[in-house]
C-alpha cells in the first residue's frame, strides 16, 4: 500500500518538475531567440544605414557604382555570401543589388522574415526609407528604399544547439530530481507509515484485549438466561439487550482484528493457497441463505456459466461472498430478487451479485468500501451490523489478487462484481 503511495507521490513530483522545467526551457528558448533576431535586425539596420549615403550614386550610375569597391563605405561590414543589399526608387523599382540572395518579395518598411522553399529557407529582411531634402525642411521628399537581408542559418543552428542543450539538460535534471524525489518521498511517507503501523497495532491489540471481557460478559449473560427463575421479569429485556450488544461488540472486534491483520498485506501467502472451487462455495451459500431470502420474500437466483477454481483461502472467500449476498438480501425489499452469477472472462472468474434493492446514489459510490461508511438515505446499517462488511470483502478480494467494482442506481438496485484470477 505504501509502496504504491510512494510511487504515486514520486510521479506527481516528477510531473510538477517536468512542467516547471518545460516552462523554464520554453521561456529561455523564446528569450534567446528573440534576442538573436533583435541583434540581427540591428546588424541589418546598420548595414542599410551605411549604404544610404550612396543611394544617389546608385540611382545615377546603377550597378557600375557598386563595382567600384573602394567607393562603397559599407564594404567592411557586408558579407556577400550571407547578405544582400538592394536599392529601390520611390516607386519600388529595383535600381541595383549586391549579394547572392535572390529575393522576390514586396517592399515593406521594417523587419520581416521571408519563408522560401529553396535554400536558405528563411531570410531576415530589414527595409529603410531614404529621404532627400526638399523645399520644406519639415517634409523631406522620399527618394527610395534600401533593403538589407541575411540568411538566418546561423540563428537556426544556434536554436538547434540550444534545443538539444535544453533537452539534454532537462533530462539530466529530471534524472537528478528522480533520485532526490525517491529520497524525499521516502522521508515524507515514513511518518505516515509509522503512524499507520501504530494505529494498526493499537487496533489489533485493542480488538484482542476486548475479546476476553466480552467473552466473560457473554458467558455470564448466558448463564443467567439459562436460569429464568432467578431473573426478575423486569430484568429479562435488559439481559436480552446486553446479550445483543455483546454479540455485536464481539462481531465488531473480530472484524477489526481481521482488518488489522490484513492491512498492508497485498495477497494471501503462497503457502496458504489451495485450489478452491467457486461453484461449491457459492452453491453452499445459496443453500444457507435460502431460508433468510424466503422469510423476506426475496427470490434468490443463481446461474453458473462455468466451473471455476481459484487459488486462495476457502474461509476468507466464503466470508467475502456471504457479506455481499447478505447485504443484497438485506437491502432488497419484499418481492424483489437477488441474482448470483459465475462466469469466466479470459483468465479471470467473474462473480456478479445483482439485486433490485434501494440502490446507492452516484456520489456515494466511491465511499461504499470505506470502513464504517453508511449513507443517510441510501443504506442504513442493518441490525447487528458493524459497517465493516464491504471493507472486509474488498480486503479479501485484494488479498487474492482480485478486485470488486460496484454499479448502482437509486430505486433500481446495485450490482457488485468480483474479479478473481483462476487456477
Amino acid at each position: 500500500m505504501f509502496q504504491n503511495l510512494r510511487w504515486r507521490l514520486l510521479l506527481s513530483y516528477l510531473m510538477v518538475m517536468a512542467a516547471i522545467l518545460s516552462i523554464f526551457g520554453t521561456g529561455v528558448y523564446i528569450f534567446v531567440s528573440r534576442n538573436l533576431y533583435r541583434q540581427l535586425d540591428k546588424k541589418l539596420l546598420t548595414l542599410a544605414q551605411a549604404a544610404a549615403p550612396s543611394f544617389t550614386d546608385v540611382e545615377i550610375k546603377g550597378s557600375r557604382y557598386l563595382e567600384q569597391v573602394d567607393a562603397v563605405p559599407w564594404r567592411d561590414i557586408f558579407n556577400r555570401d550571407q547578405q544582400s543589399l538592394e536599392w529601390f526608387d520611390a516607386k519600388g523599382k529595383l535600381l541595383a543589388s549586391r549579394g547572392t540572395l535572390d529575393l522576390n518579395f514586396r517592399l515593406s518598411v521594417g523587419s520581416q522574415t521571408l519563408e522560401r522553399w529553396q535554400k536558405p529557407k528563411q531570410i531576415r529582411i530589414y527595409t529603410i526609407s531614404v529621404f532627400k531634402d526638399g523645399s520644406n525642411p519639415n517634409q523631406p521628399n522620399l527618394e527610395g528604399y534600401i533593403r538589407a537581408s541575411q540568411s538566418t542559418e546561423d540563428i537556426e543552428t544556434v536554436q538547434s544547439q540550444m534545443l538539444w542543450g535544453l533537452g539534454m539538460g532537462g533530462m539530466m535534471a529530471l534524472g537528478l530530481v528522480s533520485l532526490g524525489g525517491l529520497w524525499l518521498s521516502q522521508k515524507a511517507i515514513e511518518p505516515i507509515e509509522q503512524s499507520f503501523q501504530q494505529l494498526k497495532q493499537f487496533t489489533a491489540d485493542a480488538s484482542h484485549e476486548l475479546r476476553s471481557p466480552l467473552t466473560a460478559i457473554k458467558a455470564s449473560v448466558d448463564v443467567m438466561r439459562n436460569h429464568p427463575e432467578r431473573i426478575h421479569p423486569k430484568d429479562a429485556k435488559k439481559l436480552a439487550a446486553i446479550a445483543s450488544a455483546t454479540a455485536q461488540m464481539s462481531h465488531l472486534t473480530e472484524d477489526l482484528l481481521f482488518l488489522a491483520r490484513t492491512d498492508g498485506t497485498v495477497s494471501t501467502p503462497v503457502r496458504d493457497r489451495i485450489p478452491i472451487p467457486l461453484n461449491k462455495i457459492l452453491q453452499h451459500l445459496v443453500e444457507l441463505l435460502e431460508p433468510f431470502a424466503q422469510d423476506k420474500d426475496v427470490a434468490l437466483q443463481s446461474q453458473w456459466f462455468a466451473n471455476l477454481s481459484v487459488m486462495g483461502d476457502e474461509t476468507q472467500l466464503t466470508r467475502l461472498f456471504s457479506n455481499l449476498l447478505e447485504n443484497a438480501l438485506q437491502y432488497t425489499p419484499p418481492g424483489g430478487k437477488v441474482i448470483l452469477t459465475l462466469a469466466k472472462h479470459n483468465r479471470f472468474a467473474l462473480v456478479s451479485i445483482k439485486d433490485t434493492g434501494i440502490g446507492i446514489e452516484r456520489e456515494h459510490l466511491p465511499f461504499v468500501f470505506d470502513r464504517f461508511w453508511r449513507a443517510d438515505k441510501a443504506r442504513s446499517r442493518r441490525e447487528g451490523g458493524t459497517g465493516l462488511g464491504l471493507a472486509i470483502a474488498q480486503a479479501i478480494a485484494q488479498r487474492h489478487g482480485g478486485k470488486i467494482t460496484v454499479t448502482s442506481q437509486v430505486g433500481c438496485g446495485s450490482c457488485f462484481q468480483i474479479r478473481l484470477p483462476t487456477v
